[in-house]
């Protein structure tokens, strides 16, 4: 039997890959979390082979708890299921530790057997998010920017930023202006839009 942990923070869809999964003779699900930051406890507590994590979710996101879990437990193989088939999430994911990434839209059999190719330490990488991946290319952010832009999503003052970030106000501009520069916005607000649409955030 190969072992899994669902993490995914919407329940409805969190219940029905658990029920999809169950149906395959060779597939058990053993825990279900649904938020980032409860997937390392859970999969120290029921030692699955395989997490599917979805990218957007409370605490930390998808990418970060991939990281977290390849750290702390390099045996458990993750399959990134996401809504959301941004190219740098793609990338980002596969940086962090990721064996696999597919859109939550695939149809249950191949998802089923992306599971079995990433526990046999295949990666599978639905076809259109990779050619996305490789022609979008790499972010252009600095780690500081895209920290900077990430805290400004939430549409606070430079002051705010510059608080949350423990920067001066004066470093918080600058580094706005650079990734607006880079990412050919016109403010702010449109970096952080094009940013978090590339999966760059």
């Amino acid at each position: 039997m190969i072992r899994l942990l669902l993490a995914d923070d919407q329940a409805l869809v969190r219940g029905a890959l658990a029920a999809l999964l169950s149906m395959e003779s060779d597939l058990e699900v053993v825990a279900e979390v649904g938020r980032g930051d409860e997937v390392l406890d859970a999969a120290r507590a029921h030692r699955p082979d395989v997490a599917l994590l979805d990218v957007e979710m409370p605490g930390i996101d998808g990418i970060e708890a991939t990281a977290a879990l390849r750290s702390a437990l390099p045996a458990v193989r993750v399959l990134i299921v996401t809504t959301f088939g941004r190219p740098g999430y793609v990338r980002r994911g596969l940086q962090a530790g990721a064996a696999g990434f597919v859109v939550k839209d695939t149809p249950a059999r191949q998802l089923a057997e992306a599971v079995r190719r990433v526990h046999g330490g295949l990666r599978v990488i639905d076809p259109a998010l990779a050619a996305d991946s490789m022609t979008a290319g790499e972010s252009p952010l600095t780690a500081r920017e895209t920290q900077v832009l990430r805290t400004a999503l939430d549409g606070g003052s430079v002051a705010d930023v510059a608080k949350a970030v423990f920067l001066s106000e004066g470093t918080v501009r600058n580094h706005l202006s650079s990734a607006i520069g880079k990412t050919g916005a016109r403010n702010r607000a449109e970096a952080a839009q094009i940013a978090q649409a590339n999966g760059w955030l």
